[in-house]
């Protein structure tokens, strides 16, 4: 799917997990980098979760810090099936607890099952950061 340029409607892209402090937090981001590096000022970046957490977990924050990009005042928030619905792709991180099988036959959703950096050590969180960073690429790539 190319992103079609001549309509108004931002693509909607949504990074879901169940806390929305770690995993979906960081694609976030990195679409947000994505979506500037490109010039793409007709994609809109969601993020949320299904039982949010109180703060983006600290490793996260750290990891994502070493490539140049502070997370550190993003705050978890809660995301709903109705929410999702308007968007046009829905990345879940591996976890999510929402009935997305409800949505997909109006919204193109993708499983990334990605592991939880929570409780992690930071080793492992750089790998699962840099493969969220691919897949965002991927992604990307894909819309054209």
């Amino acid at each position: 799917m190319t992103i079609d340029t001549d309509t108004t409607d931002p693509t909607r892209i949504a990074f879901v997990c169940v806390q929305n402090a770690g995993r979906s937090q960081m694609a976030a981001a990195f679409a947000e980098r994505e979506r500037e590096r490109r010039g793409l000022d007709d994609i809109e970046v969601l993020t949320g979760g299904t039982h949010p957490a109180e703060t983006v977990h600290d490793v996260a924050v750290d990891a994502m810090s070493e490539v140049g990009i502070d997370i550190s005042g993003r705050t978890p928030r809660a995301i709903t099936l109705d929410e999702l619905r308007t968007c046009d792709y829905v990345a879940t991180m591996g976890c999510s607890t929402l009935d997305v099988a409800a949505i997909r036959d109006d919204v193109d959703v993708r499983d990334w099952a990605l592991d939880d950096p929570h409780g992690a050590d930071i080793d492992r969180v750089r790998e699962i950061r840099d493969e969220v960073r691919g897949r965002v690429r991927a992604l990307f790539d894909e819309l054209g």
